[in-house]
C-alpha cells in the first residue's frame, strides 16, 4: 500500500499521559513553494513552519485556524504559515536578498519575535475570537524556538522535531497532557525514545511504523489520521473588508490615480478587481431588502 504523503496523525502514549502528533507534507508543500522562488534557506525555514502549523492544530478543540508568524529585522522579515482544523494549509515568506546560505532563528535579528495565533470561526455573524502568544526568537533552531514558546506561553513540557528535504516537510510533537499527572520518569523515557528518530525514518516510513518503532513499549495508540492539502482562505468578502478598513478617503485617492482597484493574493495568486463604483459602494449605507409581497 502506498504511503500517504500529506497527513496529520494524532497519537497517545496511554500509560505515560503523553500526547503527540506527526505530520508529513509532500504535494501540499510543493503547491506552496511553487508560487515563489525562495532561496534554499528560506524554503527550509518556511517548510518547517508549515509542518509546525499543522502539528499545533492537533490539540485544538475549536473549529478555526492556527497561524505562526516569525518576524525579523534582518534579511528574513516575515515567515507566515497557517493551518485550519479542516486540514488546509497556506504559507508565505518575505525576505530581502541576499539571504545567508543557512538560517537559524537567531539570524532573524535582535528584535525577532515568534507569534502563534488561534482564531475561532465566526458563528452567526459574531466576530471571530482570537488568542495570540508571543516570545522572543533567539533559539538555535525552529524546533527549540517552538519548544520555548510552549514553555513560556502554555507551561506545557513539549518536544518538537522539524525537518525539510527537497519538496517535503515533516515534523513530530510530543507533549505532556495538561492537567494530568505525568511521572517524570515516564516523560524522561518518552523523550529518550523521541530523540532516536532520524529524519529519513520520518519521511520514508508510514506514520504507524514510525510510532511503533519509537513507542511500541509505551502503549502507543493512534487516535486519528486526517489528510492535509493546500488551500487559500482568501475571498472577495475578505478583500472587501480589508478595503473598508482602509477608509473611504484612501480608496478615493487610489481610484483617482488608477481608475479601479486590483488586489492580488500572494498566497494563491488570485486577483480581485473592483471598479470605482464597486469600491465606493462598500461605503454606502446598508439598506434592508424590500419585503416580499407574498409574505404576510
Amino acid at each position: 500500500m502506498p504511503i500517504k504523503r500529506d497527513t496529520l496523525t494524532r497519537f497517545l502514549l496511554e500509560g505515560a499521559h503523553v500526547r503527540g502528533a506527526l505530520v508529513r507534507l509532500s504535494d501540499t508543500w510543493r503547491d506552496i513553494a511553487a508560487r515563489t522562488a525562495y532561496p534554499p534557506a528560506v524554503a527550509d525555514q518556511l517548510a518547517q513552519c508549515t509542518a509546525a502549523s499543522a502539528l499545533f492544530t492537533a490539540s485544538l478543540k475549536i473549529n478555526g485556524r492556527l497561524s505562526i508568524q516569525l518576524r525579523g529585522d534582518a534579511s528574513v522579515r516575515r515567515l507566515f504559515a497557517e493551518c485550519t482544523t479542516q486540514g488546509t494549509l497556506r504559507a508565505i515568506a518575505h525576505f530581502d536578498a541576499p539571504v545567508p546560505e543557512t538560517l537559524q532563528p537567531s539570524d532573524y535579528g535582535e528584535k525577532a519575535m515568534l507569534a502563534i495565533t488561534i482564531e475561532n470561526e465566526a458563528v452567526k455573524h459574531r466576530e471571530p475570537q482570537r488568542y495570540q502568544g508571543m516570545v522572543g526568537l533567539q533559539a538555535a533552531s525552529l524546533s527549540e524556538a517552538f519548544e520555548e514558546y510552549f514553555r513560556q506561553s502554555e507551561q506545557l513540557p513539549t518536544r518538537i522535531l522539524l525537518f525539510s528535504r527537497e519538496h517535503q516537510a515533516a515534523g513530530i510533537l510530543l507533549q505532556q497532557l495538561p492537567e494530568q499527572h505525568c511521572d517524570p520518569e515516564d516523560w524522561r523515557r518518552a523523550q529518550m525514545l523521541f530523540d532516536t528518530l532520524r529524519a529519513d525514518e520520518l519521511f520514508d516510513l508510514a506514520p504507524e511504523d514510525v510510532l511503533y518503532r519509537l513507542f511500541h513499549e509505551e502503549s502507543v495508540r493512534v487516535l486519528e489520521t486526517k489528510p492535509l492539502a493546500f488551500a487559500c482562505s482568501c475571498s472577495r468578502e475578505r478583500v472587501e473588508n480589508a478595503l473598508i478598513s482602509l477608509g473611504r478617503a484612501e480608496i478615493e485617492d487610489t481610484l483617482a490615480d488608477t481608475g479601479d482597484i486590483s488586489v492580488h493574493c500572494d498566497f494563491c495568486g488570485q486577483a480581485y478587481r473592483f471598479t470605482a463604483e464597486e469600491a465606493l459602494s462598500l461605503f454606502w449605507p446598508k439598506t434592508a431588502a424590500p419585503a416580499s409581497e407574498r409574505l404576510h
